[in-house]
This record gives structure tokens, sequence and C-alpha cells, in this order.
């Protein structure tokens, strides 16, 4: 063999062991999903060693890749495509072009990635909603918000709330032509975070006459309380969502400051004097025992105070939605969850769903076994297609 060759020989057994990602037997396209996974790898490699050299945040520089793949508000054959303010919050409306002889259905979306990346306009979005707006036959107002690491808590919180606020006057709605008693909320990931969050609020706002019939969960983010859950462990390394990845986004939500992201990773995040939160994320007794599967609940170590002080957004509510109490929960709309199998926040999103069943709410729950995080969103993967006809035909008979 020439050296050439052997050259050549070791690139390309390097490029495999970059490549291979080691997955589940039941999931659909692996070769599909490792290039996903590869290139967003890539990414989040280059955006790290462009913040260790001190020149940009990884999270300012993973947002400019993501403007490459946003569209301009282009209307098509099926949907007219509009932005506007909605209380000075950017958003995407999406009015189907048929005409409608009754009020149509209302449905507020919100993008997901981490409270740092992504906008209403990334393609994927933007065809989501399109979808949507065409086979519902509904209005989709698809809302921006304020990213970290320039704006931290509760800035995206209050963004979409305010948004979703302005939705839901009764002007708004004429204007649209949305029928004010079929309005729903969803989101993915962290806009599951954020839906579930504005919901709860919403419960409690006097000002706000019309509510939600509906909200639709997308494997949220729901509570930073405990990050070491039996899916954080089982799924530490697993496209496309690593634990470390995902503990750096809850940790921005809050604050630039790493010693937050270094104690949660340690467990150390949480001062004894908000032990008893505990109770409402406790895996042990929220979680089946199918996903429990021999793990055992080790109590939380607990932290200093100064964290808390420095950075309350963590033990708020208003971050962590599973934080609310049986009372707040029970008034809630009728649910629908998707959680899978292999995602670091499967178990937020299970452990809801049973405090949600338990406080008297009706709730679906798709459970995707073959499912990993971003599954929802990746239009080029075919469980995406699967989990949105499934999402759709829930809001045509529910909404």
């Amino acid at each position: 063999m020439g050296r050439k060759s052997l050259y050549l020989l070791i690139g390309g057994i390097l490029i495999a062991y970059y490549v291979y990602t080691p997955l589940s037997d039941n999931i659909e396209e692996p070769w599909k999903l490792m290039w996903i996974n590869t290139h967003l790898k890539t990414i989040e490699n280059l955006a790290t060693f462009v913040e260790l050299l001190g020149l940009h945040h990884i999270m300012d520089s993973l947002q400019v890749v993501w403007s490459f793949y946003e569209v301009p508000p282009t209307s098509d054959e099926n949907v007219t495509v509009t932005e506007t303010k909605f209380n000075n919050i950017l958003v995407r409306v999406y009015v189907p072009k048929r005409k409608s002889e009754v009020l149509r259905r209302g449905l507020f979306y919100i993008h997901g990635g981490g409270w740092c990346l992504g906008s209403a306009a990334v393609n994927d979005y933007d065809l989501l909603s399109r979808w949507t707006a065409d086979r519902l036959d509904a209005v989709v107002v698809s809302t921006n918000y304020r990213l970290a690491p320039k704006y931290h808590f509760p800035i995206q919180f209050e963004d979409v709330y305010n948004a979703l606020r302005w939705f839901l006057r009764k002007t708004v709605l004429a204007k649209y032509g949305v029928n004010p008693e079929r309005i729903g909320i969803s989101g993915d990931s962290a806009g599951g975070n954020l839906a579930a969050a504005v919901t709860q609020q919403l419960l409690d706002d006097p000002d706000v006459k019309i509510k939600l019939k509906i909200q639709s969960l997308i494997y949220p983010a729901l509570q930073p309380l405990d990050v070491d859950l039996p899916s954080y462990q089982e799924n530490s390394n697993v496209p496309v969502l690593s634990k470390s990845l995902m503990v750096r986004f809850w940790s921005e939500y809050f604050t630039t400051d790493r010693s937050l992201e270094k104690a949660m990773l340690s467990r150390q995040h949480v001062p004894v004097e908000s032990s008893h939160l505990f109770k409402f994320v406790n895996w042990s007794s929220l979680l089946p025992e199918r996903f429990i599967k021999g793990h055992v609940y080790n109590n939380p170590n607990y932290g200093s105070s100064e964290l808390a002080k420095k950075y309350p957004g963590f033990l708020d509510v208003r971050a962590a939605p599973l934080l609310a109490d049986d009372k707040k929960l029970h008034s809630l709309p009728l649910t629908y969850v998707i959680t899978c199998q292999y995602d670091p926040l499967r178990d937020d999103g299970i452990m809801y769903v049973t405090r949600l069943r338990n406080a008297g709410v009706q709730v679906t729950h798709n459970h995707v076994e073959d499912g990993f995080h971003g599954a929802f969103s990746f239009l080029k993967l075919k469980i995406s297609h699967r989990l949105i006809n499934q999402y759709i035909e829930w809001l045509k008979e529910n909404l």
C-alpha cells in the first residue's frame, strides 16, 4: 500500500469515526439522522472553539448559522403570510386563502432553540406553520422573542406572554377572523416550556377574558432543578441534544455566568431552603415504572444560597412550569404532550403528564418509542411528517 493510499485510509477511518453515532435499532433512517447530527455537531464544535478563543459567545455563533436557514414571509397558493408586531413583538401570521363561512380556529406557536436560538422565520418552522394553517384551516401566529445570551429570563417569557395577550384581544381576533372559543397554544422544546408557562400565567390574569381551549407541548423543557433524571442519564450523548448542551441552554436562559452551569451539572445549585420544590419533580413517584427501569433516586445535593439569590429565575414557576402546585394545574386546559424515548427532556414531559392527570386535567400523551429530540421539526426525516400528522389530527379533533 502506498503512502497516499494509507493517508486516504486513515482519513476515511477518522471521518467514519466522527460521523458514526451508535443508535438504537428502532430508529428510522439512522444514516440520515447521523448526517444531521454530524452537521449540528460540527457547527457546535466550531462555535465552541471560537468561544474558547474569546472571539464570540457560542450561542451568538450558533444563531448566526441559524439565520442562514431563515426565509422571507412569502405567501403561496394556500396561505397568506405576513409579518407584523403584536405588542412590539415580531410575529408571523398565516391565514388560509380559501373562504370560510365560520370563524376559524387560532393557534399561537412558539419556536424552540433553548431560549438562545431560532426564530419564526427558520425554514422548518415556516413550513410547519403553513401546513398547520392549511390543513387545520386555522390562523397560525408564530411568535419571536428576544434571545439569550443578550437577554435573560424573564424577557423571553414576557415577550411571548405580551404577544399572546395581544393576540387574545377581541379586536385582533376579529381582524383575523378567529373564533375566541377555539384558540390553542403550542411550542416545541424551549417553546414548549414557554407555552406551558404562559398558559399557567394566563389563568391568573384578570385582564384577559378569552381563555385557551388547548395546549400542545412538544418535548418540553419544564424544570432545571434535577438534570440527573433517568432520561438525562440514558440519553446524555444521543443525537441531537446532549445533556451538556441542554444544561448550557438552561444556564444561559438565566445568566452568562458559567458557575450556574457547573453547579447544575454537580446537582449543587438548589439551596436547602428551596428543598420543598423537589416534591414537584421527584421522578421516583412521578414516572411510570417502565421509565425508571432500575434507576435509583438519590436525594438531591444542596448548594449555597448565593446562586439562587443572584439568579432566582431557575426556581421561578414561570421558568419551570413543573413547579406549579396542583391547584394551578387543575385549571389548565385540555393538553397534548409529545415525548421521545431518546431525549434528555423525555422525563420532564412524562412527569408533567402525571401531575396534570393527578390534578384532573384531560391529557393525551403521545410517547414516541423511536423518537429523539428534534424529531418533530427535522422535516427531511419521515418521523417528522408522522408526528406532524398525528399532531394536526389531534388539533382537528380537539381545537
